[in-house]
């Protein structure tokens, strides 16, 4: 018997006590469309970002739909000179998650979290560990119940 898909980040969610809410979607194409089929804004779709810090080490970069990460300012809030972004394979064994799907609730292992500061205060839809879904919670709630560092680490796409 198969697990079921989003079964992994359901029970991290749960052993932390963070209400979630998962939605069954099609695929989408753009993060535009992604949005337009939950009913909600791009910046309100928060990507998880698996970064690679030095050897086998990682964190997690929760990042608004509509910004990218501002290298410098993750850097310094990391406290590192060098961070990159690994291959999908390489992601794949950091979390467990294939990209497009990567949550921080549930990983393989438990990198630490860091995230844009402009996400407090919302809801927010992210992966939910399987294509075809989308999880929403409350941002406050599971910054706190993953000891996320919160900072400015991101800039407007395009910039």
């Amino acid at each position: 018997m198969s697990e079921e898909p989003t079964g992994r980040v359901r029970r991290a969610a749960s052993a932390l006590g963070l209400s979630v809410e998962f939605r069954e979607r099609p695929a989408a194409r753009s993060l535009d469309e992604a949005a337009a089929l939950l009913g909600i804004e791009p910046q309100d779709i928060v990507k998880t970002l698996v970064v690679k810090r030095s050897g086998d080490e990682y964190l997690f970069a929760l990042v608004p739909g509509d910004r990218v990460i501002s290298w410098p300012k993750l850097r310094a809030l990391v406290g590192v000179n060098k961070l990159q972004l690994p291959d999908p394979d390489r992601a794949l064994a950091a979390t467990g998650y294939e990209r497009g799907t990567i949550v921080p609730l549930g990983s393989t292992t438990a990198w630490p979290v860091f995230a844009d500061e402009s996400i407090r205060g919302q809801r927010i839809a992210m992966g939910a560990g399987a294509h075809g879904f989308s999880m929403f919670v409350d941002a406050d709630a599971l910054l706190e119940a993953l000891s996320a560092t919160v900072g400015d680490i991101t800039k407007p796409a395009g910039d």
